[in-house]
């Protein structure tokens, strides 16, 4: 299959055939970063427990994966706008294969950490490719067809990864949740070298590449979580050091956006996002973060910790989650592709999100399953339809050639809402939790000097006696109300700016109209007004050579 165009930079629209050979590839890279993420999900209380973790370090566990993920994925993103997508994706691929090893041979907290921050580096830059090559290779208007293929084939990876992970842990040890990615990830590679065959978008002149953008990035975005993970327990939220942290923020984030104003080839394409839609889209997308992280962490939290189930039954109660934002990720984006709209399904999703949120803002260790399982219903049909649709209402903003960096842009936000709102959450918890345990144990004459001076508490129960061990279940599952309460409050932000974002039609061209009044196109540079849209497509389709 030959993929230069007539030009040597100008897009086409690719077959659809040739499109599901490019999406095995990408897919097959993305299943196994799927899959180990949601398989490590369920046993990583357990995991914790066996290395002696704390609360506090659970949730560092977890973010240290989604900051490498939020500051890698734009680097990743503008990357691929620069160089080789297929050489990207299978250096994304490697990377994840050695955090997993990595993490599946370690015997402490810390080289956990530094594992599951090279396996966040590596779903970033999977998170920005996959998005990037379709939105190199299909048109706003058709893509939600594909996204509907996508999230179909990533239902085997969401289904069966916290069933596998469960399994996994409970039979042969939690050390196998991350080696069993491994033979998928060699798969994913010879698939990906077989299959793909997109050329790099040419570059007149050296390639520059936003070193001092990509470095201020990445502290403005540790910055926040750094601070919300310390605020409270080590030092007091009104204090020098909390002050410390948000000057350093304000003024790093300040750099960041005054240098990547003036690059030439900026990491964080702020220039690109200027219009109303990617602003509120970008708002819209840390809440969402927010719900989509905050409820996968602390759902199987609240299951195995709150509740004491194993993590093959707890892997098996997330399923409703995970099945109702499959399916209406699948049948959103059909509904967007034959329609052209993507406004009416998003405020739907975001309300529905928010009555998720809501819902499980009230449950407690006296909650029943079926209302839990109901709640986790409507947040997974409220986030299925948000994810895509908001990124496919940027990408339909800019022209081909920033579509990696657009895109990126939007997951790297969404990423950032999820990696600070898991910290800011975790903190909470951390707190509510040690004040339960503390009150807890007082009702029934025990002292609590075993939560420390740090109010951190310890993950490894099982060896407390019952009585005991219910208190800490019992302060577990009534610490998760008050935290998903809190993500309804943020997801309020979402409603609002999906509701206030103005609907543009989902064009038919891969490219934008330049400025003369010409499309993008392989075939020619006839105006998209000269001719009705069924010829457009025509024009823009160049079918390639057999």
């Amino acid at each position: 299959m030959s993929t230069t165009d007539t030009a040597g930079r100008t897009p086409r629209e690719y077959s659809h055939a040739e499109v599901l050979g490019v999406m095995a590839g990408l897919l097959a890279a993305l299943f196994t970063a799927m899959l180990s993420t949601t398989v490590v999900a369920t046993a990583l209380p357990t995991i914790m427990a066996d290395l002696h973790g704390t609360q506090r370090q659970y949730t560092w566990v977890i973010t240290a994966s989604l900051l490498m993920m939020t500051i890698s994925t734009p680097i990743w993103g503008k990357l691929s706008d620069l160089f080789s997508k297929k050489l990207l994706t299978q250096l994304a691929i490697l990377l994840f294969v050695a955090g997993s090893l990595a993490a599946g041979f370690s015997h402490s907290i810390a080289l956990m950490m530094v594992a599951r921050a090279v396996q966040g580096m590596a779903m970033g830059g999977l998170i920005a490719l996959v998005q990037s090559v379709m939105g190199s290779i299909v048109s706003p208007r058709d893509r939600g067809r594909y996204a509907g293929y996508m999230g179909a084939v990533m239902t085997v990876a969401t289904v069966s990864g916290p069933l596998l992970g469960g399994v996994i842990t409970d039979g042969i040890g939690w050390r196998w949740t991350f080696f069993v990615c491994v033979p998928l990830a060699v798969v994913a590679l010879a698939i990906i070298q077989w299959k793909l065959d997109l050329p790099a978008h040419p570059r007149d002149g050296r390639v520059r590449i936003d070193y001092l953008g990509g470095i201020l990035l990445s502290i403005a975005a540790a910055l926040p979580m750094l601070w919300v993970t310390f605020a409270g327990s080590d030092y007091a939220w009104i204090s020098w050091q909390s002050g410390a942290f948000l000057a350093g923020f304000a003024v790093t984030a300040a750099l960041t956006v005054l240098v990547e104003l003036r690059a030439p080839e900026p990491m964080l394409p702020l220039r690109v996002l200027h219009n109303s839609t990617a602003v509120l889209m970008i708002v819209a997308s840390l809440a969402v973060g927010v719900a989509m992280f905050g409820a996968g962490v602390f759902l199987t939290q609240y299951f195995q910790l709150g509740a004491g189930y194993t993590p093959t039954k707890a892997g098996m109660m997330t399923i409703p989650m995970i099945i109702s934002q499959m399916l209406s990720a699948t049948i959103g984006g059909q509904i967007v592709s034959r329609t052209g709209r993507w406004k009416p399904i998003m405020v739907v999703g975001s309300i529905t999100m928010l009555a998720g949120l809501v819902g499980l803002g009230t449950i407690s260790h006296t909650t029943s399953y079926p209302l839990v399982a109901l709640y986790m219903v409507l947040l997974g049909l409220g986030v299925g339809t948000l994810v895509q649709n908001i990124v496919l209402a940027v990408q339909n903003t800019v022209d081909v050639a920033e579509v990696g960096a657009a895109s990126a842009a939007i997951a790297f936000f969404r990423s950032l809402g999820g990696a600070v709102g898991v910290a800011v959450l975790g903190a909470v918890l951390t707190n509510l939790v040690a004040g339960n345990v503390r009150e807890g144990l007082g009702q029934m004459g025990i002292p609590a000097d075993r939560l420390g001076s740090s109010g951190d508490t310890q993950l490894d129960v099982g060896g407390l006696p019952p009585e005991v061990r219910g208190v800490f279940h019992d302060a577990y599952a009534d610490g998760f109300g008050p935290l998903f309460m809190i993500a309804a409050a943020i997801a309020v932000v979402t409603v609002l700016a999906v509701i206030a974002v103005r609907e543009t039609p989902l064009r038919l061209t891969i490219g934008m109209d330049r400025p003369d009044g010409d499309v993008t196109t392989s075939a020619g540079s006839a105006p998209a007004e000269s001719a009705p849209p069924e010829s457009t497509t025509e024009e823009v389709t160049s079918r390639p050579e057999r």
